[in-house]
């Protein structure tokens, strides 16, 4: 049995039952042949209705996370069938490979935990790609720096991300010795769900064993080179904790995509408000003179290589966009073709009688 508010259901999706007689369920686990739902009788094997599931394509599609409606509750060992998704509140999504287009990482999502490794997997400019995913999708960032334990100047390196992302949380956390896990459990209360993202070899799984007293997720060693690890997190699954509180675990990400600009302004709210008084509306930071971003490099005021980052991530962003609109064009193209055919077709077998 589980409580519906437990599980982060509230006014927002209430408002959208068709009916008094939908069966709200939550998406826990995702499969090949298709989820695990959560519902108020208990847990279900589910399969999207054939209706639904020929009206969605990319992100439509519903992920870990996503509230649903059933179409009943089925009997202990029988498939349920899930013939609405609720519009979400928050995503976290990435670019996925080929013209795949966008990948729900994690639907309706609270909080989204940052993981770093303080060992050879630190890297200032992955945090801020991540910062900016995480300023898109509506929920909440909070860096944790991991294996802390391995770092002979953790103050620093938290000084460091505080200033290279700003209004975000940071914590420091060494699992291994479980330290500094009460400031991410006193964030896990009931009915919040978090979602917890970074690369191959930052303890993800590691972290969240500790938080959960068990050995709930594989773990894997950790090449010393490099500080990355084998993916231990093979699919995207919910866990309860004891306090309450959700945790969507996502498989590790060696590179995230941008597929948009939205999210990268928060992570750089100085180059944004410069960019304001530059003397062209269209400035891109490079050469125009009159350009208040590249002035208060020399002044000093903004990092060089920080600015370099901005620009960077903008304009891969930018050209991820172009193709993921080129794709959505095509595709446009083939349905309408398809569509076109079939009426001809249609057509000539009316004129044919």
């Amino acid at each position: 049995m589980h409580e519906l508010h437990a599980l982060g259901f509230g006014p927002y999706f209430h408002e959208q039952l068709p009916d008094e007689e939908a069966i709200p369920a939550r998406i826990a686990g995702e499969h090949k042949q298709g989820y695990i739902v959560w519902h108020s009788a208990g847990e279900s094997f589910a399969r999207l209705a054939g209706r639904l599931s020929r009206g969605l394509e990319g992100e439509a599609y519903p992920g870990v996370g996503d509230w649903v409606t059933l179409k009943a509750i089925p009997e202990p060992g029988y498939t349920a069938v899930v013939d609405r998704v609720l519009t979400r509140r928050t995503v976290f999504t990435r670019g996925a490979a080929g013209a795949q287009g966008r990948q729900v990482i994690a639907a309706n999502i609270d909080i989204v935990f940052i993981v770093t490794g303080l060992d050879a997997n630190y890297n200032v400019r992955r945090i801020q790609r991540y910062l900016a995913r995480v300023g898109a999708s509506g929920a909440r960032p909070v860096v944790i720096l991991n294996k802390a334990d391995a770092c002979d100047d953790v103050g620093g390196r938290i000084a460091e991300v505080e200033l290279a992302a700003p209004g975000a949380t940071v914590i420091a956390t060494s699992a291994k010795l479980e330290r500094g896990l009460e400031r991410v459990a006193d964030q896990l209360r009931s009915g919040v769900t978090a979602a917890f993202v970074g690369s191959s070899g930052a303890g993800k799984s590691t972290l969240i064993n500790a938080l959960l007293g068990e050995e709930k997720l594989r773990t894997a060693e950790i090449r010393a080179d490099d500080g990355r690890g084998r993916h231990t997190t093979t699919r995207r699954e919910m866990l309860v904790f004891p306090s309450g509180g959700l945790l969507i675990d996502t498989p590790g990400m060696r590179e995230l995509a941008l597929p948009d600009e939205e999210g990268i302004d928060s992570v750089f709210p100085r180059i944004e408000e410069l960019s304001l008084r530059c003397r062209f509306g269209d400035c891109t930071h490079q050469s125009e003179p009159g350009c208040a971003v590249r002035q208060a490099v020399q002044s000093g005021e903004l990092p060089a290589d920080g600015v370099e980052h901005y620009l960077l991530l903008r304009a891969e962003a930018r050209a991820n966009e172009l193709r993921l609109d080129e794709r959505a064009r095509r595709r446009s193209e083939r349905t309408i073709g398809r569509q076109r055919a079939k009426d001809m077709h249609i057509i000539n077998r009316v004129k044919g009688r």
